[in-house]
């Protein structure tokens, strides 16, 4: 259903400077999964029509400024070498309507094969850092997938890189020029530290499910009445926001979900995500790349866990409250290196040592909805779509913005058992639209060796 027809290097217009030939990783980068960091952009019939050249020449010039993607990751030294080898670029045609993808007429399956590479092809002297494909659907519409390796890049690097690549593509538009700061390991350099391995023995045979859930303005309206009186009791002029009520729902039903299938509710951890970039004192750079993330750690023991899958308010201020402490630790982490090191990397290492222990259930969440590419115009307009493709990380959700900017949807990665379950939960099926599915081989949050004892 794809063939890609073309495939090639794009090197950067002006070469890498001397002194930027070597890009040192931080600490925060070397323990991520050996991984690449998805997103696709869909942009409607014909916009794409004789701008080929001009797309290419653009990604070319923004390589220059974030010359680390142009280069190849050495991981016996824990650098990147900036040789300017170039981001994989591909041209492929999809025998299909872009319209039968996004309204959930083509297995989601078909996702992954829009990807450059495999999600997991990452780290070895060959593998690209950065690479690309172009799809070209027979309505004419166009599908640009990206893959950065996750070595160097977290989601809001590939965010910050596709605005950079936007406003080189239509000439900026009045918009702030965006000049990517690398900075990550004067912080926190690489300690030799270990990426997050899988354990073959014991995922063998078992798959990870991704599903898409959408949770429309209408069905989040009904979720905050739910919240009302609690909320009021809190004296918060704010009503919750659409990520933390979607966010609860989900966490609920993978409670009982996990009950249901150990027979009894178990200790849970909730870990969110929490961008750091222009949260600390002094502010790191909105336009940071590197993994500049910490994680606020939500734990319940085995009763907290049975109490909170069916008190709704009482979860949804839990992880509130759980956020903004998590928001105000990012003041303290370039001040205190000590604790910032533990924000940055322990609070990581935590749950992912949790999870790889197998008696608690943890859950990892992951919010994109602020990141903006819904406005990446790349010279034809702006995307009618932003989605992932096949997850290769298990207990996770990504929650993103809708066209409308007024829904959310999910992009959830459980064992395909657990996805069974979940299929079947009441509020779920009363609060959220669920497309098709797409499988990947199963990677854990988990996984450390011993090296890591010292964290």
């Amino acid at each position: 259903m794809v063939n890609v027809l073309s495939r090639k290097l794009v090197k950067p217009s002006k070469p890498t400077p001397p002194h930027l030939r070597t890009y040192n990783i931080s600490v925060m980068d070397e323990i991520n999964p050996s991984m690449f960091v998805v997103r696709i952009l869909y942009y409607q019939s014909g916009a794409i029509e004789g701008k080929m050249d001009s797309l290419e020449e653009s990604l070319a010039q923004v390589l220059s400024l974030f010359y680390p993607l142009a280069g190849r990751y050495d991981k016996e030294k824990r650098v990147v070498n900036c040789n300017d080898e170039g981001a994989q670029y591909s041209i492929a045609e999809v025998k299909y309507q872009l319209n039968q993808l996004i309204e959930g007429k083509v297995e989601m399956e078909q996702l992954n094969l829009l990807l450059p590479l495999q999600i997991g092809a990452a780290d070895e002297p060959q593998d690209p850092m950065l690479a690309l494909q172009i799809n070209r659907f027979e309505c004419g519409g166009t599908a640009i997938a990206v893959c950065a390796s996750h070595r160097i890049f977290d989601a809001g690097s590939v965010s910050i890189f596709l605005t950079a690549w936007s406003n080189a593509a239509t000439g900026g538009g009045g918009r702030p020029a965006i000049t990517p700061v690398f900075d990550t390991s004067s912080y926190f350099p690489s300690e030799n530290l270990p990426p997050l391995q899988t354990h073959e023995s014991r995922t063998r045979n078992k798959k990870i499910v991704v599903k898409r859930l959408v949770f429309t303005k209408t069905a989040l309206s009904k979720l905050r009445d739910r919240l009302s009186t609690a909320w009021k009791s809190t004296g918060s002029q704010r009503p919750p926001s659409r990520v933390a009520v979607a966010s609860a729902v989900l966490i609920q039903a993978l409670l009982r979900a996990d009950r249901a299938k150990y027979g009894k509710s178990r200790a849970s951890l909730i870990a969110q995500a929490i961008n750091v970039r222009g949260r600390t004192i002094p502010p790191v750079s909105k336009h940071s790349c590197g993994s500049w993330a910490t994680f606020s750690n939500l734990e319940l023991d085995a009763n907290e866990s049975r109490e909170m899958a069916t008190d709704f308010p009482g979860l949804v201020l839990k992880m509130r409250d759980a956020a903004a402490r998590g928001v105000d630790d990012c003041a303290r982490i370039l001040t205190d290196r000590e604790f910032g090191r533990w924000a940055l990397v322990g609070s990581y290492v935590e749950a992912a040592q949790k999870a790889d222990g197998g008696d608690c259930k943890v859950v990892w969440i992951s919010d994109w909805s602020k990141f903006g590419d819904y406005e990446v115009d790349l010279g034809f307009g702006k995307p009618v779509w932003v989605s992932l493709a096949g997850g290769r990380l298990e207990d996770i959700f990504v929650l993103m913005n809708m066209k409308d900017k007024e829904g959310i949807e999910v992009w959830l990665s459980l064992q395909e058992s657990d996805m069974r379950f979940l299929e079947q939960d009441e509020e779920i099926r009363m609060f959220t639209v669920m497309s098709g599915s797409v499988t990947e081989p199963r990677i854990l949050m988990g996984g450390y060796r011993s090296e890591l004892s010292r964290m």
